[in-house]
C-alpha cells in the first residue's frame, strides 16, 4: 500500500520535509535552518548546497521520525520559496552563482531604467507583476550580465534556469547523476509549476506560457527555461534522494503562498489568508477571473489543477518574522526568536518606538526598493521590550496596509482571514 505523502517545503530561512498519511494527518516533521549571505548592501544569497543538504537532511529525520517503510511512500510534493533564483550547469549540476533570494535589491537600478524607458505598463498588463527586484527575471539579468559567455551558453541549452522547485526537482529526480558517474541516467526534468512561473516577470499571465516579448525585454534566453506544467501532475520520478525508493512520482508543486492558500482551504473566490513567515503575504482566491489591483498589489496564478486555473490578488510585505530573526541575529536582544512575544508583552506600550522594517526595501503596496530601515522615537528612556513590542506592532501595521489596498481594489474589506506561518504562533 502506498500510503504515505512526503511534503517538502523549502523556505527562505530552512527546509522543512513532512510525512503526512493519505487522509492528510501530519506523522512527522523535520526542520533544518542553513545560512543567510548578505556579501554586500540590500544583497541576500543562499548556498545552493546548504538549501539542497537542509531538505536532504530534512527529509530523512521526518521518514526517520515517522518509523514508516519509506517504500510505502506514494508521492511526494513540493512547495518553495518564490522568486529565488538559481542558474546550473546542465552536465555538472554546478551552480554559477550562490542563489539569488526573493528580498534581494540589487536589481533596482535596472527595473528603474526600465520603467524611465516607459515599459512599466506593459509588463504588468503582460504579466500581473510589476518592475521591481522582487520577481526572478531581473535577477537573472543580472546573472547573465555578470558571468562571461553564460548567455550563449544558455541559448545552446546548456545551462538551466529556474526558482527553488525546479532546482530542488532536477536534484531530486537524479540531477547530479552525470557528477557521481553513474551512466544510462536519463536526463532529469527540468520544469515548473504555473503558480512559480507567474512570479518570474517572464510568463504571460493570460497564456501560461513564457513571453517571448519578456524574455526579449529582460535578456533571458527561452532555451535555460523550465517547461511550465499544472499544479497538480507527475512532474519526475525520485532518482538516489535522502535514502528513498527510486520511482516515487513528484506529483505536486507550488509557490509556499499559492501552497498556503490552497492548504487553507480558501476554494471560494473572495476566500483571504496571511501568512506570517520571513515576511508576510495577503492573498485572496478571485476564481477563473484574472484580478486587476489599482492600489499597488500583483496579478498571479493561484494554481492550475484538471485543467481549471484559479487566479488570486496578492500583497506582500518582504519583512515580517524576519524582523524579530534580525533582533535576535543583528542586534542580538533576543537567545531565541520565541522570546519575542514575553519581552513585547513586558512594556504597556513602545512609548513611541516606531520600527520601519524595510530591511529589503518596500514591497506592496508602496514598491520602494530602495527604502532602508527606520527606527525613530527614541528616549533614554527605551528598552530593547519597546524595540520589541515596535517590532511586532510593524508586521501587524504592514498587514493592515496590504488589508487596506485589497479592500480598495475588491470594493470592499475582507471580513475573515486565515492565517499561517511561524509568526503566526505569536499572540
Amino acid at each position: 500500500m502506498k500510503s504515505y505523502i512526503l511534503a517538502i517545503d523549502q523556505g527562505t530561512t530552512g527546509s522543512t520535509a513532512l510525512v503526512m498519511s493519505a487522509d492528510g494527518r501530519t506523522l512527522s516533521h523535520s526542520n533544518r535552518e542553513f545560512a543567510q549571505h548578505f556579501p554586500e548592501p540590500g544583497w541576500v544569497e543562499h548556498e545552493p548546497e546548504e538549501i539542497w543538504e537542509s531538505v536532504e537532511q530534512s527529509v530523512r529525520d521526518a521518514v526517520s521520525a515517522a518509523g514508516i517503510d519509506p517504500g510505502h511512500i506514494g508521492a511526494v510534493g513540493i512547495t518553495n520559496q518564490r522568486e529565488t533564483t538559481l542558474l546550473w550547469d546542465k552536465a555538472s549540476g554546478r551552480t554559477l552563482h550562490r542563489a539569488i533570494v526573493w528580498q534581494d535589491r540589487r536589481t533596482a537600478a535596472l527595473c528603474a531604467e526600465l520603467r524611465e524607458a516607459g515599459h512599466a505598463a506593459e509588463v504588468t498588463r503582460l504579466t500581473g507583476l510589476v518592475l521591481d527586484p522582487y520577481f526572478s527575471g531581473t535577477k537573472l539579468n543580472w546573472l547573465f550580465s555578470h558571468y562571461l559567455g553564460a548567455k550563449e551558453r544558455a541559448e545552446r541549452g546548456e545551462l538551466c534556469a529556474g526558482t527553488v522547485d525546479s532546482y530542488l526537482l532536477w536534484r531530486i529526480c537524479g540531477g547530479l547523476g552525470v557528477l557521481r558517474g553513474k551512466g544510462g541516467i536519463a536526463a532529469p526534468p527540468h520544469r515548473t509549476d504555473i503558480s512559480n512561473a507567474s512570479r518570474t516577470l517572464l510568463m504571460d499571465l493570460d497564456s501560461g506560457e513564457w513571453s517571448e516579448r519578456m524574455c526579449q525585454l529582460l535578456g533571458v534566453p527561452r532555451a535555460c527555461l523550465p517547461e511550465i506544467c499544472p499544479s497538480a501532475g507527475v512532474f519526475g520520478q525520485t532518482l538516489d534522494f535522502a535514502g528513498l525508493p527510486d520511482g516515487i512520482p513528484v506529483s505536486g508543486i507550488a509557490g509556499d503562498q499559492h501552497a498556503a492558500l490552497f492548504g487553507q482551504g480558501c476554494f471560494a473566490e473572495g476566500s483571504v489568508k496571511c501568512t506570517y513567515g520571513t515576511g508576510a503575504f495577503l492573498l485572496v482566491n478571485t476564481g477563473s477571473r484574472r484580478p486587476t489591483s489599482r492600489h499597488g498589489l500583483l496579478s498571479t496564478v493561484a494554481w492550475q489543477v484538471q485543467g481549471k486555473t484559479t487566479y488570486a490578488l496578492e500583497g506582500g510585505c518582504f519583512i515580517a518574522g524576519a524582523a524579530v530573526q534580525w533582533l535576535r541575529d543583528g542586534l542580538g536582544i533576543l537567545s531565541s526568536s520565541d522570546e519575542v512575544e514575553a519581552l513585547a508583552a513586558s512594556v504597556a506600550t513602545s512609548e513611541g518606538v516606531t520600527f520601519v522594517p524595510a530591511l529589503s526595501g518596500l514591497g506592496a503596496p508602496y514598491w520602494d526598493p530602495d527604502a532602508r530601515g527606520a527606527i525613530t522615537g527614541l528616549t533614554r528612556g527605551s528598552t530593547a521590550a519597546h524595540l520589541a513590542r515596535a517590532t511586532l506592532e510593524a508586521i501587524a501595521l504592514q498587514v493592515d496596509d496590504l488589508v487596506r489596498a485589497m479592500g480598495r481594489d475588491l470594493g470592499k474589506a475582507p471580513e475573515r482571514m486565515r492565517v499561517d506561518g511561524g509568526a503566526a504562533r505569536n499572540n
